[in-house]
């Protein structure tokens, strides 16, 4: 279990000298900083739409990476896409053993994507043998990608990657998110904490903090999602059922630091109206208007939740929960968080 040093003060990082990035693509067809400010400036929550067939572009990228060697991602740009729009730009990072094609199609961000104007990657992790399975550096977890052979710079490939996508297309660098699941959730967390300069903020299903310091260069805000039935990462944290053999820092206790990092007033907790099932811990009065929050939802396990899975999938996390829906929770936090 990572043991989380915290710093509520971490000088101010840039990503300047980042290595020189070359991409080859496949097209298929298919504000001054302060620490006096506690209360969240009055805005017009964005109005998300549901997700509608996605008539947008895919295309399949890679990119060399200084410490990595080549990467592979894929890339989803809506339709309704113009050079003259400035849009959101989301990354999709899978779970362990999955892949971005993978994550592509069980989180249905596409759909969401097509609806509501933002251009969504989904990076590959580093192969864990022949097949199609990743795996993230996520700091104790997970797999070959953070054990001392290999220990892959992932925020550093993520952080190239971004640049990467930026020079191509109108993103606006103002709303670059990440999200995740499971190891891509863990990775998320290390980005809030090491990227907070380029990632304005995260949202996740089943995600702790595995790195021992978390030092983020501003407030962040950051949506944790959890089942309490989720055996491959245990609420309560502990060594789960899953494949990483990793003793978890409890999420609980990780989405607690990123408050107390991001200096926020006292937690709320609310049942959700529409589903009893579910519970909102919410922290506000955070420095420059940032939202932390963890969502509970009793009986659901680790699988994504709201969206249809593999049966390989269902065999290893179980079938899932279908009363809330992960995907439009996370771009809707995002969205209000930009």
């Amino acid at each position: 279990m990572t043991s989380i040093s915290t710093a509520s003060a971490a000088p101010t990082t840039t990503v300047a000298d980042r290595p020189t990035t070359t991409i080859t693509e496949t097209t298929v067809t298919t504000e001054p900083t302060t620490t006096t400010a506690t209360t969240k400036p009055t805005t017009t929550v964005p109005v998300v739409r549901p997700g509608v067939p996605p008539r947008g572009t895919v295309t399949e990228g890679s990119l060399v990476t200084e410490g990595s060697g080549e990467r592979t991602y894929r890339l989803y740009v809506p339709s309704g896409v113009t050079s003259e729009d400035q849009v959101p730009l989301l990354l999709a990072l899978h779970g362990g053993t999955g892949s971005g094609a993978q994550f592509e199609t069980n989180s249905d961000f596409d759909t969401l994507a097509e609806a509501n104007n933002f251009i969504v990657a989904y990076p590959d992790g580093t192969p864990i043998g022949t097949g199609s399975g990743r795996v993230w550096n996520g700091g104790d977890c997970c797999g070959r990608a953070q054990d001392s052979r290999d220990n892959v710079d992932d925020v550093g490939f993520l952080a190239q990657l971004i640049d990467a996508i930026e020079a191509e297309y109108p993103v606006d660098p103002a709303r670059v998110y990440a999200t995740g699941h499971s190891n891509g959730a863990i990775l998320s967390y290390r980005l809030a904490c090491e990227l907070a300069d380029t990632i304005t903020a995260v949202a996740f299903q089943a995600g702790t903090i595995e790195i021992g310091e978390c030092r983020p260069s501003r407030p962040i805000s950051v949506l944790a999602i959890h089942g309490t039935a989720d055996t491959n990462i245990p609420i309560e944290g502990g060594f789960g059922d899953g494949f990483s053999r990793t003793d978890f820092t409890s999420p609980q206790e990780s989405i607690a630091t990123m408050a107390e990092l991001d200096g926020c007033g006292p937690m709320v907790e609310t049942v959700d109206p529409g589903n009893p099932a579910v519970t909102h811990r919410l922290w506000n009065e955070c420095r420059r208007g940032v939202t932390v929050e963890m969502t509970i939802v009793t009986g659901a396990n680790h699988a994504w939740m709201g969206h249809a899975a593999t049966r390989l999938q269902e065999a290893l996390v179980g079938t899932p929960y279908p009363g809330y829906d992960s995907s439009l929770a996370v771009w809707t936090f995002l969205a209000a968080n930009g």
